[in-house]
């Protein structure tokens, strides 16, 4: 899997930080055994730090963990396995972008994405049972999770307790206009 990319938007995920597979399973709402799975199968591995054999933790970044509860929400809806896989790649094809501001809708067989409310709305007079899964709410819950979670610097190992990325940016903005 590629590389999601540096996080631009409003300092909600530091390319610096990572997430350790306990932490990821508590803010994406999985079993340690669905990650395993999924990372060992390809349809989200940790962006930040792979394993490498026994005794090194992979490293998840936020936009990880917010696929991780976007794979969570359609399988809890009945989506097959399959289907969600070929989402998660139509989504890592594009890199990923604009992620939070996408729309993801399934009959229950297509996932489907939808950047306008003219595409939900085309999506809903198709006259099946659709559902919406707002990536943007998903983003703050998870956002919200981790905030209360244990984060790791990538580059000294440094374990970061209840660290929330916006903190950080609020600071650094506070410390800039001093």
């Amino acid at each position: 899997m590629g590389d999601f990319g540096t996080d631009t938007g409003a300092g909600v995920a530091d390319a610096a930080i990572g997430y350790r597979g306990p932490t990821a399973c508590a803010a994406a709402g999985i079993t340690y055994r669905q990650l395993d799975y999924w990372a060992r199968t390809g349809l989200v591995e940790p962006s930040v730090r792979p394993a490498y054999g026994s005794g090194t933790q992979r490293l998840y970044s936020f936009r990880d963990v917010v696929v991780l509860k976007i794979v969570k929400r359609f399988l809890d809806t009945g989506v097959a396995l399959q289907n969600i896989r070929a989402a998660v790649q139509h989504l890592r094809a594009r890199g990923f972008r604009d992620l939070e501001r996408m729309t993801l809708m399934s009959d229950g067989a297509t996932v489907y994405e939808c950047s306008s409310p003219d595409e939900v709305v085309d999506l809903l007079q198709g006259g099946q049972g659709v559902f919406g899964i707002a990536v943007g709410v998903v983003w703050r819950d998870v956002e919200a999770a981790l905030s209360q979670l244990h984060g790791e610097r990538v580059d000294t190992g440094e374990t970061l307790i209840g660290h929330n990325p916006g903190d950080e940016l609020a600071r650094r903005r506070r410390d800039k206009a001093v």
